[in-house]
């Protein structure tokens, strides 16, 4: 490739993506073309553009474009979120902002990463902290989601209204703190802040310990970390938690959490294997 080619990199992108379309699925037919995909004036119409500003940015001129234009010729080349991404990175030197999007659960092969940690409590969140996957020891040991209604899922209102859930903490006061600050983080990180508006003043309605600690604007990384647990039939037990974002879904993240000793994870096995009997 050529040193010109190299230093435009979005321009190369750009023309790449361009003629991989097929310009009579966009309705653009007629005459015959010499060349594959859409024409530079079809995609610039198709984004609302000027046809000699977008040429422009395919030749590597007129400097760089701003956020507008390329989220909307993200859109005319019907690029996937990790597409439209590259092109911020190599357009802006930046990512796009975020765009939130309610999750509609998990995929079966995700499910079954759940599945496959058997002794692990584990589940899968959005960035607005409802639980929407979780496997057999997250059922035994923190809680059975199943029995409760979709909205009920959701870990903040579990902390801060369910009794059970509270008395499980030995620290509650600490623990409470800490996921205000995370889910305050992942919310903004999410582009969800006017997302969860109501459901953060329903909250504070319903939850003066809520109201207080919201108040206090901290943010936190939910990162690793140990957490202990009083549980009503396996007693005192204690876990070493992880999250991670699961790939291809910015709008989710797993939480795993792995018994601290092998007789914790001893005692998770026993119970799993009375609740087959």
């Amino acid at each position: 490739m050529s040193e010109t080619a190299n230093e435009n990199l979005l321009g190369t992108y750009l023309r790449d993506r361009r003629i991989r379309l097929d310009a009579a699925a966009f309705g653009f037919g007629g005459s015959r073309r010499r060349t594959p995909g859409l024409r530079r004036e079809e995609v610039a119409q198709r984004a609302n553009i000027s046809p000699t500003w977008y040429t422009w940015l395919e030749q590597g001129r007129g400097g760089a474009p701003s956020a507008d234009v390329l989220d909307r010729i993200a859109r005319a080349l019907m690029l996937t979120d990790v597409e439209r991404e590259h092109l911020f990175l190599i357009g802006l030197g930046r990512p796009p902002e975020v765009r939130y999007q309610a999750s509609e659960g998990v995929s079966p092969r995700l499910q079954r990463v759940l599945d496959a940690l058997e002794t692990s409590p584990s589940i899968i969140r959005t960035m607005t902290w409802d639980v929407v996957a979780w496997n057999r020891a997250a059922t035994i040991v923190l809680t059975d989601y199943s029995k409760l209604a979709p909205v009920q899922r959701n870990i903040l209102r579990l902390i801060f209204s369910e009794p059970r859930v509270r008395a499980a903490q030995y620290d509650w006061e600490s623990v409470a703190r800490f996921v205000v600050a995370a889910f305050r983080a992942d919310a903004a990180r999410a582009g969800a802040v006017s997302h969860v508006a109501d459901f953060v003043d329903e909250m504070c309605r319903l939850s003066p310990d809520f109201a207080r600690l919201w108040a206090d604007n901290d943010v936190r990384s939910y990162g690793e970390g140990v957490k202990h647990l009083r549980h009503p039939v396996l007693g005192p037990i204690a876990f070493e938690y992880s999250a991670f974002a699961v790939d291809g879904r910015p709008d989710l993240g797993m939480v795993v959490y792995n018994p601290a000793t092998p007789v914790d994870a001893a005692r998770i096995r026993d119970v799993l294997a009375k609740h087959n009997d």
